[in-house]
């Protein structure tokens, strides 16, 4: 039984919920971006991968209603093979062009959602799709907790500066700093949880946050683990913004998180650590 965030979400879609359309588009649209480019090998341009990504979109709207999550397909690995037909759809259309006759374009039921081994989703689409989920989360808690809360968290714990620093920076007591920094901390735990939970057709997705030290239940001997797991994830997000963008297709207009996400100095190496399945 998948659970009531899941269901909910599901059921907003199959509702034709504008609020849940444009929620997953903000979220996976980027990755989704990135994907489908991935897959033209240099043969398709931004403003086609723009278009793909949008009719990706819309190809959604018609998948969800034959979609079941009970089945056990991962939640990425359903994102994957909508693209994918989109992408298929637009090779389908050169192909035929070129010539002069028609070919029967596939269907969604035609995909098997991502069962072929063409659609396994690979390390880094899997990691694309965790960060994704974060920054979510991390979204969530600056419009819950108020920019100048959050402006503590992002010195103190996305920018790894010293409490004292960050004290006399925002003219703040250093009790101040910890207290606020505990609070947001605590928000997006609880923010976190939820995105996973929403974001995730299978327990073992639902269990990727606790494999990579982000555990949402607290613990505060596990704070500074959890403070480095969630910088570690805004850099990778911070470095994959940084790519050219001949090599990376054009983002959707940034908001305060995204922009602070691409400039964002960051004053420490972050320990690699892969997303684990």
């Amino acid at each position: 039984m998948l659970p009531t965030p899941t269901t909910d979400f599901v059921r907003r879609l199959r509702a034709r919920d504008p609020a849940a359309w444009f929620e997953l588009w903000e979220n996976f649209g980027p990755v989704l971006r990135g994907q489908l480019a991935k897959w033209g090998k240099g043969h398709i341009g931004p403003e086609t991968v723009k278009d793909l990504s949008q009719e990706t979109l819309a190809a959604l709207s018609s998948a969800i209603d034959r979609h079941d999550p009970e089945r056990g397909a991962r939640f990425s690995t359903w994102l994957l093979a909508i693209a994918h037909h989109s992408f298929c759809g637009e090779m389908d259309r050169r192909s035929a062009q070129k010539r002069g006759a028609g070919r029967r374009a596939k269907s969604l039921d035609d995909e098997g959602e991502g069962t072929s081994s063409e659609l396994a989703p690979d390390a880094a689409y899997e990691r694309e799709i965790f960060d994704a989920k974060v920054a979510a989360a991390l979204r969530s808690t600056e419009r819950d907790c108020g920019f100048a809360d959050f402006a503590v968290f992002r010195a103190r714990v996305l920018e790894g500066k010293p409490g004292r620093s960050v004290a006399e920076a925002l003219a703040l007591s250093e009790a101040t700093v910890s207290r606020r920094a505990a609070a947001v901390r605590e928000r997006l735990r609880a923010r976190l949880s939820e995105a996973f939970t929403k974001y995730s057709f299978s327990p073992e997705e639902q269990g990727e946050l606790t494999r990579n030290g982000l555990d949402p239940i607290p613990n505060k001997n596990e704070d500074t683990a959890f403070d480095a797991a969630v910088a570690e994830v805004v850099h990778r997000i911070q470095l994959r913004n940084q790519t050219p963008p001949a090599a990376h297709p054009a983002a959707t207009p940034a908001g305060p998180l995204t922009k602070m996400l691409r400039f964002l100095p960051f004053r420490h190496e972050p320990a690699s650590r892969e997303v684990r399945r």
